[in-house]
């Protein structure tokens, strides 16, 4: 308890000071609002419900995404692992692929899927596959060799030797990989929701900046935040057994 009041007592200043500066004029009540304002915004698009449907929009964006980035970056990623000859030939064109930023693809995301989910989970399955697959790669080459022994000895297909060796081994540092994407997740598709899709968190700060409503943005932007921790600590509480669990084996 110490130690969490230790960590609280900054932000509770920086908070103090905010409101304070905002009511007695130092700061622009119309650009910063003050956290009192923030926190009654954020109370009441709460209980409208209209947070909730914006929220169940961009964490489905965000989440399907991220599953379909997964899938591709795991496999990928194991193929390059296992195999040197796949590692030489694909990798040189992954990294040129990886250098182009996701934001970039949204006009053709647009050309094939137009507005709406598909477009949105594309966009984020493009992001979110690149820090899975180094991951990825990099878990799976550091298998214990003997591992790989005993599947070359039981002559396992590559399927039996992916799903019953090799990624339970590399779990716990692909699933670094697998939260480093869930940030990125988020981010993208709040990205495309500002930029070019009318849904989710993302167009509802546009429309509550339209509207000159910084206590509504800033406890969006909070919300956000809350949403990405919660999001994190369970991908945590899912790596925390499973690490536990190889240990003990």
């Amino acid at each position: 308890m110490r130690r969490l009041w230790r960590g609280a007592l900054i932000p509770f200043l920086v908070l103090a000071a905010w409101e304070l500066s905002a009511r007695t004029g130092a700061l622009a009540y119309e650009s910063l609002s003050h956290p009192s304002a923030i926190a009654r915004a954020g109370l009441a698009v709460l209980l409208d419900g209209s947070i909730l449907r914006s929220t169940w929009e961009t964490c489905q964006s965000a989440l399907l995404g991220l599953a379909v980035g997964a899938a591709f970056g795991i496999l990928l990623g194991a193929i390059l692992g296992l195999s040197s000859l796949a590692a030489r030939m694909a990798g040189p064109t992954f990294d040129a692929l990886r250098a182009i930023p996701s934001v970039a693809l949204m006009p053709l995301g647009l050309l094939m899927f137009g507005w709406g989910l598909s477009m949105e989970v594309s966009v984020v399955a493009y992001a979110c596959c690149w820090p899975i697959l180094v991951s990825t790669w990099a878990a799976v080459r550091g298998v214990e060799p003997r591992l790989l022994e005993v599947a070359d000895a039981l002559e396992m297909s590559f399927a039996d030797r992916l799903f019953k060796i090799v990624l339970p081994a590399a779990f716990a540092r692909i699933n670094v990989g697998v939260r480093v994407a869930l940030g990125v997740a988020l981010v993208v598709a709040v990205t495309v929701e500002i930029a070019v899709n009318p849904r989710g968190l993302g167009y509802a700060l546009v429309l509550a900046q339209q509207s000159l409503k910084p206590d509504l943005m800033f406890a969006q932007i909070v919300w956000l935040a809350l949403i990405g921790f919660l999001l994190n600590a369970l991908l945590r509480t899912v790596e925390t057994p499973r690490a536990n669990g190889g240990g003990e084996t």
